[in-house]
């Protein structure tokens, strides 16, 4: 296996681990707008890192034009999970159509704010802004009443 994929293979087993933490939630806790985090639910967190992968690996780097991920169109944790699925999906294809082609010095061929980007640093930004969220999320998670389980990074034999 491509070290890119083993490496997203584990970003997709934390990101179980953190489903099953919000399948602890309530329905009505999962879409909570929590003022003391600008108004945001979890379920909205969710669906904004799904887009982010959308956004920088989908439209920009794969040229594809991908409709916008709507949190309120999303009920519940497992309609989020379907979500990530397509998400997934997209990752594993931009994986496939820059396999090997990882050179730093070879930029994408789009720019953004006049900075030109690389495939590695397009994979980069969106795996380390999934974890980034992540850690809000439990934080939200927390302040709604619920206890996570221990959030490191999961070992594929854990799972």
């Amino acid at each position: 296996m491509d070290v890119f994929e083993s490496q997203y293979d584990l970003v997709q087993r934390t990101r179980e681990s953190l489903f099953r933490y919000c399948e602890t939630m309530s329905p009505t806790d999962y879409v909570k707008e929590l003022e003391s985090l600008g108004g945001v639910s979890i379920r909205s967190l969710h669906a904004h890192v799904a887009d982010c992968y959308r956004v920088w690996l989908g439209s920009r780097a794969l040229g594809k034009s991908l409709p916008k991920v709507k949190p309120e169109s999303v009920d519940n944790v497992q309609e989020m999970r379907e979500v990530f699925k397509k998400t997934d999906a997209l990752v594993l294809e931009f994986l496939n159509e820059f396999k090997n082609k990882w050179d730093p010095t070879i930029q994408a061929s789009w720019q953004s704010d006049s900075v030109e980007l690389t495939e590695l640093w397009l994979f980069t930004h969106t795996i380390t802004h999934e974890f980034h969220h992540r850690g809000q999320i439990v934080k939200m998670g927390r302040q709604l009443g619920y206890i996570p389980p221990k959030m490191n990074l999961v070992k594929p034999s854990l799972i």
